[in-house]
C-alpha cells in the first residue's frame, strides 16, 4: 500500500511538471501570443511561488503537484510578497495575474481539481496602492556613479559602457541586455535598435560620446573573441553568456556602495537599474522635450505612462509655480459656516 501511494504521488508531481512545461513552451507563446518579456515575468512569478511552497511544505520543487496550488497557499504567498519581500501592491498584483493565467490553463489540464482552482481564480486584485515616489539620478549623482567604476578591469569597463547606454537611451534593462552587435550603428547617425514590449522595435539615437564608448567596447570584444560577433550580445558576463537583469542589479548596487560615501544624496534614495530609465525621462522633460517625443523615445504604449514623470520632478513644479504671480493668489477665506435653517445634508454639501 505504501508503494502504491508513493507511486501515485510521484505521478501527480510528474504531471504538474509537464503542465508547467506546456504552459511556458506552448500555451503562452503559441496560443496566447505573449511577448518574451511577459513570459519572463510569468517565469519569475512561478519561480517565486514554487520556491515559497517548497520552503513552506519542506518538499523539493520537483515533488510539488497541482494540489499545492490552493487558495490559502496563494494568499500566504501574496502576504509574503508584501511583508517579507517588501513588494508594492502593483508587484503583488502582477504576480497574482501570472498565477491566475496559470490556474486558468490548469482548469483544462486538471478538471478533477476544478473547484480548488476556481477558488484561486476568485482571489481579487488588491486596490488602494498609493503611487510610489520615483527615485532617479540627478546629473551630479549620475556622474558620481560613473566615476566610481574602476575601468581598469574588464567588468568595470563593461559596467561603465552599460550604465552610459542605459542613461543615454532610457531603455528598459532587458532591452539593452538583448542588444546584439548587429543592432548597433556607430556611423552617423549613431543609434541602437531596441526590441521592446509587444515585440515592438524602435530606433534610439545615442550621443557621440556613447558611440565612442561602444566602439571601444566592441573592439575589445573582437580582440578577445576571434569568431563572428555579428549576432553576439553586446553585454556579456565573465563566462561569455548574456548578462542578466539580476547581474545588472548586483553590479549597480556594488558601484552605488562605493560612491554613496562621497555623494550623501544617494543614501536616502531607493535606486535600482530601472531608476536610470526614470532619470532619462526626467532629464529629457527638464530639457523641454515634449511628452509625445519622450513617449516614443522610451517606447511607452500610452502617453499617460509618460505623464507620471511630470508629477515626479520638484524642479518642474517650482518652475510652474514661478509663472504664477503671487499677488493673484488670494488667501483662503476663513470663518465659520453656520447651519442656520439648512438641514444637515445641505450644510455638509456647502463645506
Amino acid at each position: 500500500m505504501y508503494w502504491r501511494r508513493r507511486v501515485m504521488k510521484t505521478d501527480h508531481a510528474a504531471t504538474f511538471g509537464r503542465s508547467i512545461q506546456r504552459f511556458f513552451q506552448d500555451y503562452l507563446p503559441q496560443l496566447r501570443g505573449m511577448s518574451i518579456h511577459t513570459i519572463r515575468s510569468y517565469r519569475d512569478a512561478m519561480i517565486l511561488f514554487l520556491t515559497f511552497v517548497s520552503d513552506e511544505t519542506n518538499r523539493p520543487v520537483e515533488r510539488l503537484d497541482v494540489r499545492d496550488l490552493d487558495r490559502d497557499c496563494v494568499m500566504r504567498f501574496l502576504k509574503n510578497l508584501e511583508e517579507v519581500r517588501d513588494n508594492t501592491i502593483a508587484t503583488r498584483n502582477a504576480r497574482l495575474a501570472a498565477l491566475h493565467t496559470f490556474t486558468r490553463f490548469l482548469c483544462a489540464e486538471s478538471p478533477e481539481n476544478l473547484a480548488t482552482l476556481q477558488a484561486v481564480l476568485a482571489i481579487p486584485f488588491k486596490r488602494g496602492g498609493r503611487e510610489v515616489p520615483i527615485d532617479y539620478f540627478e546629473s551630479s549623482e549620475m556622474a558620481a556613479l560613473l566615476q566610481a567604476i574602476d575601468r581598469s578591469t574588464h567588468s568595470g569597463e563593461r559596467d561603465y559602457v552599460l550604465f552610459a547606454v542605459l542613461f543615454n537611451t532610457g531603455a528598459r534593462v532587458q532591452e539593452v541586455l538583448n542588444l546584439r552587435v548587429s543592432d548597433v550603428r556607430l556611423e552617423s547617425p549613431c543609434q541602437v535598435r531596441l526590441h521592446g514590449k509587444g515585440n515592438k522595435v524602435r530606433m534610439c539615437p545615442i550621443w557621440s560620446g556613447t558611440a565612442d564608448l561602444m566602439r571601444e567596447h566592441l573592439q575589445r570584444m573582437a580582440t578577445s573573441d576571434a569568431g563572428d560577433l555579428t549576432e553576439a550580445f553586446v553585454f556579456r558576463n565573465q563566462r561569455g553568456g548574456q548578462l542578466t537583469r539580476f547581474g545588472v542589479r548586483y553590479r549597480l548596487k556594488k558601484h552605488l556602495a562605493v560612491c554613496a560615501s562621497n555623494t550623501p544624496s544617494l543614501k536616502n534614495k531607493q535606486l535600482h537599474p530601472h531608476s536610470l530609465r526614470h532619470s532619462t525621462a526626467i532629464h529629457l522633460l527638464k530639457a523641454g522635450v515634449d511628452f509625445a517625443t519622450i513617449s516614443q523615445w522610451l517606447g511607452h504604449a500610452s502617453l499617460n505612462t509618460t505623464m507620471r514623470y511630470a508629477r515626479a520632478d520638484i524642479d518642474l513644479k517650482r518652475a510652474a509655480l514661478a509663472q504664477v504671480f503671487p499677488e493673484t493668489l488670494g488667501a483662503p477665506s476663513g470663518g465659520h459656516l453656520g447651519m442656520q435653517d439648512a438641514n444637515l445634508s445641505d450644510w455638509l454639501r456647502k463645506l
